[in-house]
C-alpha cells in the first residue's frame, strides 16, 4: 500500500493492500449469502467501539468527557439513499482509519493491542477480531462508504471514502462536520438496495441481529426526527434463562460468534461461592469459519462486571474450542493484564467449572436425544478426540461422550462396545487409517469379524494419537488390529465348523520358513496368521512402537528417520499358501518371485505401493508367462 497522503490535509489517493474486488466477490457468492448481515457487522464494530472505549476510560476517565453513555445510532435519508451508523466510541485517528481500513482481513484493533501491550500495567489486553472483513460487507449493498471520525480526546477529525474498487482517500473533516468522539459511517445505498432505507425492515433486523448487543440502539426514522430506542443495551447473560426465548439466545448465538446457523447446544448459568460469574455458551451447528485460524486461539468473550476486556483468554481447553459465547466475572480487576490473565487462579477456577459444565450439558444431551448429540460429534468429533490424550483430568468423560464408526454401526459409543464384548475379549480393538471405506475392506478385520468382535474404525488423523496415550475403558486396553499378535485363539468363532486347526503341516510350515528367509531384507519376521480367513497375506506392525498407521504418519512429517521392517502374516489355511506350499523345493526361482509378489501384494492391501514398481512389473510378468506356458502345456496334452 503507498503511503503519500499529505500529513499536511492534501487529500489523496491510497491503494488498498489486499485484493477488495476479489474479497467481495468471495463474500457475496460465498460467506455472505444474506446481505442482511452487513448491518449486523457494522453494528458488532461499532459496539466494540464502544466497548473500548470503557476499558480505556479506566485508567483516563476524561476520554468519557460529558458523554458518559455508550450509544449508537441508525439514521435513515430514504431521498439520498443513504443510511448511516454512528456510535460514540473510541474512535479512530487518521493513522487508524488507514491502518484499520486500508487492509483487508487485519484486525481494526491491532493498535489498540499495541498500546495495551506498551503500558505500564503490563501487557495489556489482547482483542484480536476481523474488523476488515465484517466493515466491508458494507460494499455488498453500498456503492459509496465515507467514514468519518474522531479519537476520544482528539480534535482532529477525518473522512475515509472509497467505491471499494481498489483505491480510497483520507482527508481532514471541520470539527463541526464530525461527531464530538466516534465514527460515523455513511452508505451510499446502490439502487437494488433501497429496501434498506426502510424503517419497518431496518428495525426488524436490528431486533433480529443485534437486538442484544451490551450498548443501546437508536433508529432515526428521516432526517430531523427523533432518536427511538431499539434496543435498550441489556447484557442477554444478565437476565433469568426463564425470560429468554429460545430466538433471543439464536439472535445473541448469531451475534457473539459470527455464524448463520442455530445453536446446537446453549448452556447459560450463574456461579457463586468462591467465584461469582455468568456464563452464556453455544455450542454450533456447524463448523466455524475461524475454527483453524492460528491468530483465534480462544473463542469466549471475557468480561468483568460487564465491561468488555478480551477474547484470547484462555477459558476452555483446546478440544472445546469450538465453543462460543461470552463468560462475565464479578471477581477479576477491571484492568487485568495479559500476564494476570495467564496466570489469574479466578480465571483457572471458571476455566474448571464452565469445562464440567459444557461437558455434563453434552452427556445429558447425548442421553436424552442421541440424535442431536451425534450432529455435534459429525461436527467437532476430530478436535473434540484431542481432549482423550490432553486432558487426563477429563479422559474417561471424554471417552465416555466420545462416538465412534465401527464394524457394527455408525456413532457407536465405547459404551456399546462394551456391551457387545465377546468371551474371552480383553481388549477394544481399532483399526486407524486414512479412509473409513478402505478400512471397511481391510484384511486385518477378516479374523475380528469371523469372532462378531467389534472394532472401530478410525479415520482422523488424531486417532493414530490418542489411542497412543494409554487410554483405557472399563478396565479395558485400546489395542491396534495391525500390531502385535491378534490374540484371538481365546475367542470362538461364529460357525464353530469353520475353526481352523492350530497345527501347520510340514509344507506350510517349510514355506514359512522360505518367506522369512527370501524376505529377510524386506521384513522382521513372518508368521502363521489367526486374524486372516479369506485374504493370503497381510502386514502388521511389530509388538513395540508404532502401529502401522501411526509409523506413516510420523514418516510423512519427518519425524522417523525410516520406516521399520514390518511382520508378514500368513493365511495357512489360504489355496494359494497351500499350493506355494505344495511345490517344495522345485522352481526355486517361481517361490522367490512369489514370495515377493505376495509381500507387494500385503502392501497393496495396506494403502502403499510395491516396494520397487519395476521389479514388481518384470515378477508379474514372469508369472503371468509362467501361467501361460503351462496352461497350453495342459492344453495339448
Amino acid at each position: 500500500m503507498t503511503s503519500t497522503i499529505d500529513k499536511n490535509g492534501a487529500a489523496e489517493s491510497r491503494v488498498f493492500e489486499a485484493d477488495v474486488a476479489k474479497l467481495l466477490q468471495m463474500m457475496v457468492h460465498s460467506v455472505y449469502s444474506d446481505k442482511d448481515v452487513f448491518l449486523r457487522e457494522l453494528i458488532s464494530n461499532a459496539a466494540d467501539a464502544c466497548e473500548r472505549l470503557r476499558y480505556e476510560a479506566i485508567s483516563d476517565p476524561a476520554l468519557l468527557a460529558d458523554e458518559t453513555r455508550p450509544q449508537i445510532s441508525i439514521a435513515i435519508d430514504a431521498e439520498r439513499r443513504q443510511l448511516t451508523v454512528e456510535d460514540n466510541g473510541i474512535g479512530m485517528g487518521r493513522d487508524e482509519l488507514v491502518d484499520a481500513l486500508g487492509t483487508i482481513a487485519r484486525s481494526g484493533t491491532k493498535a489498540f493491542i499495541e498500546q495495551a501491550q506498551a503500558a505500564e500495567s503490563g501487557d495489556g489486553v489482547s482483542l484480536i477480531g476481523q474488523f476488515g472483513v465484517g466493515f466491508y460487507s458494507a460494499f455488498m449493498v453500498a456503492d459509496q462508504v465515507d467514514v468519518v471520525s474522531r479519537r476520544a480526546g482528539a480534535r482532529e477529525a477525518w473522512r475515509w471514502s472509497s467505491d471499494g474498487k481498489g483505491t480510497f482517500t483520507v482527508t481532514p473533516v471541520d470539527e463541526s462536520e464530525a461527531p464530538a468522539r466516534g465514527t460515523r459511517v455513511t452508505l451510499h445505498l446502490t439502487e437494488d438496495a433501497t429496501g434498506y432505507a426502510d424503517r419497518v425492515k431496518l428495525e426488524q433486523m436490528i431486533r433480529e441481529q443485534s437486538g442484544h448487543v451490551p450498548v443501546p440502539i437508536a433508529l432515526i426514522e428521516k432526517p430531523g426526527a427523533e432518536p427511538a430506542e431499539i434496543a435498550d443495551g441489556a447484557a442477554l447473560w444478565t437476565r433469568p434463562r426463564g425470560e429468554i426465548s429460545v430466538s433471543e439466545y439464536a439472535d445473541f448465538y448469531r451475534s457473539v460468534a459470527g455464524q448463520f446457523d442455530e445453536p446446537a447446544l446453549t448452556v447459560h448459568f450463574r456461579a457463586e461461592g468462591r467465584q461469582e460469574f455468568t456464563a452464556l455458551l453455544f455450542v454450533p451447528q456447524n463448523r466455524p469459519f475461524d475454527l483453524f485460524e492460528p491468530d483465534k486461539k480462544h473463542q469466549l468473550k471475557l468480561y468483568v462486571r460487564r465491561v468488555f476486556i478480551t477474547e484470547d483468554a484462555d477459558l476452555l481447553p483446546r478440544y472445546l474450542r469450538f465453543v462460543r459465547g461470552v463468560v462475565d466475572s464479578a471477581d477479576l480487576p477491571l484492568n487485568i493484564s495479559r500476564e494476570m490473565i495467564q496466570e489469574s487462579q479466578i480465571l483457572a477456577a471458571i476455566k474448571k467449572s464452565i469445562t464440567g459444565r459444557i461437558l455434563g450439558e453434552l452427556e445429558k444431551l447425548a442421553d436424552k436425544d442421541a440424535q442431536a448429540y451425534g450432529k455435534i460429534w459429525e461436527a467437532f468429533g476430530p478436535m473434540f478426540k484431542e481432549g482423550i490424550y490432553d486432558a487426563a483430568d477429563r479422559r474417561d468423560t471424554v471417552l465416555r461422550l466420545s462416538r465412534f464408526k465401527t464394524t457394527a454401526g455408525s456413532l457407536r459409543s465405547l459404551k456399546d462396545y462394551a456391551g457387545s464384548l465377546k468371551e474371552n475379549q480383553t481388549s477394544i480393538y481399532y483399526l486407524a487409517g486414512q479412509d473409513a471405506s478402505r478400512l471397511e475392506a481391510s484384511p486385518h478385520l477378516e479374523g475380528f469379524r469371523a469372532r462378531g468382535v467389534e472394532v472401530l474404525l478410525l479415520s482422523d488423523p488424531v486417532d493414530s494419537f490418542w489411542v497412543t496415550s494409554g487410554p483405557s475403558f472399563e478396565g479395558k486396553p485400546f489395542k491396534s488390529v495391525t500390531q502385535g499378535a491378534a490374540d484371538l485363539a481365546a475367542i470362538p468363532r461364529l460357525d464353530a465348523g469353520t475353526e481352523p486347526s492350530p497345527d501347520l503341516s510340514e509344507g506350510v510350515t517349510e514355506f514359512l520358513a522360505f518367506l522369512k528367509t527370501t524376505l529377510s531384507d524386506l521384513v522382521s519376521d513372518v508368521r502363521s496368521s489367526d486374524r486372516l480367513t479369506d485374504s493370503p497375506v497381510c502386514l502388521v506392525a511389530a509388538e513395540s512402537g508404532p502401529d502401522r498407521q501411526l509409523e506413516k504418519i510420523l514418516l510423512g512429517v519427518g519425524q522417523l528417520a525410516g520406516a521399520s521392517k514390518p511382520v508378514l502374516e500368513v493365511n495357512p489355511g489360504h489355496p494359494l499358501i497351500a499350493s506355494l506350499a505344495a511345490l517344495g523345493q522345485d522352481d526355486r526361482e517361481f517361490r522367490e518371485d512369489a514370495a515377493r509378489m505376495l509381500l507387494d501384494d500385503a502392501r497393496v492391501l495396506d494403502g502403499d505401493r510395491p516396494s520397487d514398481a519395476l521389479e514388481f512389473s518384470r515378477r508379474l510378468a514372469r508369472l503371468v508367462e509362467r501361467g501361460l506356458r503351462r496352461s497350453t502345456a495342459g492344453g495339448g496334452d
